[in-house]
C-alpha cells in the first residue's frame, strides 16, 4: 500500500509528464490523416495513457534503486538492445535512463566503424564501451552487427561471419566470469508494423532524420534479415546469457514489458539513505551584488 505523500507525488508526478508527453507527440498532427487513421486502426488495443504513465513512473522508481544498487555494491550491468529498425528500442533505452543519473546510467550507439577499426579484433572497439564497476551501459546496437545488418548487406563475409558465431559465446562467458550481469533484449515488430512506421517517418518532418537509405534497404530485405535473425538466436542464445524477445506493435507494452523484465533479472535491494537536510546559507553584510550588464543575458521574447 502506498501512504498518502507516496500518492500526492505520484500524481503530480503523472501529471507533470503526461505534459511532457503531450509535448513529445506535438508532431503528430504533422501526420496525414489518412496515415493515422490507419495507424489507430490497427492498434485497437493499445494500452491507455493513464494505466501506462502510473506503471511508467512506478518502474522509473525502481530503476533508481537499481541505480543506488549498481552505485552501493560496485556491480556492472550490460543491457544489448537489438532489433529492427523502427522497432522501438530506441523510446525503450530514453525511458530507462530518463530519470537515472547519467554518471551512472549512460548509451553507447556506436558509428560504423573506421578502416582503422575495421582493421581490429572485431570486438576491440566494444570493450573500451563495457562498465566499469557502478555503472550501467545500454548498448543501442552492438557487437551483434556483425550477425544482422553487416552479413545481410554484404559488410562481412561468411568466413567472418563464422568466426563472429564462434567467437561471441565464449567473449560473452567471458564478460560474465568477470562479474557483468548482461542482459541480451531483441525487439520484435511484425511486417505490417515496421511498414506503417516508416510511412509515418516519411510523412513526418520531424522524424524523416530517423530513417537512412540502410532503413529502407532493410525493409527490402526483410526476410534476409528474419533468416539472420533466427541464425542468430540458434547460435548465440546460451545460457550465461540468454536472448529475451520483446514484442513491440504495442510501444508502451514494450516499454513497461522490457522495464519489468530488466528489474526482474538483477537482485537489487533497497539502500538505505541519510536524510538530506539543506543547511542554512551564509550572508555577508558587506557583500554587495554586482550588476551585470543587460548584454549578458538571453532576451525575454517569451
Amino acid at each position: 500500500m502506498m501512504a498518502d505523500g507516496e500518492k500526492d507525488w505520484l500524481e503530480a508526478e503523472l501529471e507533470d509528464t503526461l505534459d511532457e508527453d503531450f509535448e513529445l507527440e506535438m508532431s503528430d498532427p504533422m501526420l496525414s490523416q489518412e496515415i493515422r487513421k490507419i495507424y489507430r486502426a490497427k492498434h485497437p488495443d493499445m494500452l491507455d495513457r493513464r494505466t501506462y504513465f502510473t506503471n511508467l513512473l512506478r518502474l522509473q522508481g525502481e530503476l533508481i534503486k537499481l541505480q543506488d544498487w549498481v552505485e552501493h555494491t560496485n556491480a556492472k550491468v550490460l543491457v544489448i538492445m537489438e532489433g529492427r529498425d523502427s522497432a522501438g528500442k530506441g523510446g525503450v533505452i530514453k525511458r530507462i535512463t530518463q530519470r537515472l543519473n547519467p554518471r551512472v546510467a549512460r548509451v553507447v550507439a556506436l558509428p560504423a566503424p573506421s578502416r582503422r577499426e575495421q582493421s581490429q579484433w572485431y570486438f576491440q572497439r566494444y570493450v573500451p564501451h563495457l562498465p566499469a564497476g557502478g555503472e550501467i551501459v545500454l548498448f543501442d546496437r552492438s557487437w551483434y552487427n556483425r550477425a544482422g545488418v553487416e552479413r545481410v548487406m554484404g559488410f562481412a563475409d561468411e568466413e567472418q561471419v563464422e568466426q563472429f558465431f564462434q567467437d561471441v559465446p565464449e567473449f560473452e562467458r567471458m564478460l560474465v566470469r568477470s562479474g557483468i550481469i548482461l542482459l541480451k533484449y531483441w525487439f520484435s515488430i511484425s511486417d505490417e508494423e515496421q511498414q506503417l512506421r516508416f510511412l509515418m517517418r516519411i510523412h513526418d518532418p520531424m522524424k524523416q532524420w530517423k530513417l537512412s537509405p540502410m532503413d529502407l534497404e532493410s525493409r527490402v530485405r526483410w526476410e534476409e534479415y528474419t533468416k539472420a535473425k533466427e541464425d542468430m538466436f540458434a547460435r548465440t542464445n546460451i545460457p550465461e546469457a540468454p536472448w529475451y524477445i520483446v514484442e513491440g506493435n504495442d510501444k508502451k507494452r514494450e516499454r513497461l514489458n522490457c522495464i519489468e523484465h530488466l528489474l526482474s533479472q538483477i537482485p537489487y535491494t533497497d539502500i538505505p539513505h541519510e536524510k538530506v537536510t539543506l543547511p542554512e546559507r551564509r550572508y555577508n553584510p558587506d557583500y554587495e551584488r554586482k550588476v551585470l550588464p543587460d548584454k549578458l543575458y538571453v532576451p525575454k521574447i517569451y
